[in-house]
């Protein structure tokens, strides 16, 4: 059976069955949303003898910094196989010698941790109808000028240059920030909102401390009443209570994982209180 399997370059022609293949795990992601992974991305597909697209991957990286892992769906049918393995081993190969981080789900976890991933952390996925939000003070959206402070910050709270992302995230989305001091005009942290799904979601959050993060996300929840939105939020943050006070339910999540394991190179100046997404990190 695995001999009749290939692995071919994902391309733009292989989406509609991608969404097929994750809309039967019960993942939100549309047409766009896996449009714009395959943007950011160098990913493979799975098909067997008569072309159906049985699995997928991707490996999107990070300059040279890091990648990550992500969109790894194998057929419920061809489980059991090792095509799971076989996934895996192209995104090594696509990656290089780059450092991997991957939001491992229960599903997957067991072949992650064969492949040598480490886990460094639990991710909690919230989401659901915002209810009441005050619209805090001392946050506004982003202006053209602010758009390499931004750049800087991103780079700080992760190491890597994560350019293309921001590039996407300018395009499709909207950015709030907040300023040091009161009337300054150094960008101190900052957050993007982008269509996703079921609604939109809000990610990165990027800040020196819990209080910002707040502000920033509620900055956003407060015109969107009733809407759908969604966070993946790192288990230590402490913002899942206060996501949980206006109508965003932990409904799931997944492990970080990293292959090899490297530690961080001190505490950041600025925090990732929440991902662009479980699969872009």
């Amino acid at each position: 059976m695995q001999n009749q399997i290939n692995l071919v370059a994902f391309g733009p022609e292989h989406i509609d069955e991608a969404i097929a293949l994750s809309r039967a795990e019960s993942w939100p992601h549309r047409r766009e949303d896996w449009a714009m992974a395959q943007k950011l991305s160098a990913g493979a597909v799975a098909t067997n003898s008569d072309g159906r697209v049985t699995g997928t991957t991707f490996m999107t990286p990070f300059g040279n910094d890091y990648a990550t892992i992500n969109m790894v769906i194998v057929d419920k049918s061809m489980r059991g196989l090792g095509l799971g393995r076989r996934l895996m081993e192209r995104a090594f190969e696509l990656a290089g010698e780059r450092p991997l981080r991957l939001i491992a789900t229960k599903e997957g976890l067991p072949l992650y941790e064969k492949l040598g991933f480490v886990a460094t952390g639990t991710i909690r996925q919230h989401q659901g109808e915002v209810g009441r939000v005050e619209l805090p003070e001392g946050v506004e959206d982003m202006q053209a000028g602010d758009v390499e402070a931004v750049r800087a910050l991103d780079r700080e709270a992760y190491n890597a240059d994560r350019s293309a992302l921001l590039d996407t995230l300018l395009d499709l989305g909207q950015i709030a920030v907040v300023r040091k001091g009161d009337g300054g005009d150094e960008v101190d942290a900052w957050a993007a909102i982008r269509p996703f799904g079921r609604g939109e979601v809000i990610g990165p959050v990027i800040a020196p401390d819990l209080e910002t993060a707040w502000a920033l996300i509620a900055y956003f929840a407060s015109s969107r009443q009733g809407s759908f939105l969604r966070i993946d939020t790192g288990s230590e943050t402490g913002l899942a209570p206060l996501l949980s006070e206006i109508g965003l339910a932990h409904v799931g999540g997944g492990v970080a994982m990293r292959r090899p394991l490297i530690e961080d190179a001190g505490e950041p100046k600025r925090k990732v209180f929440a991902l662009v997404s479980q699969a872009l990190g």
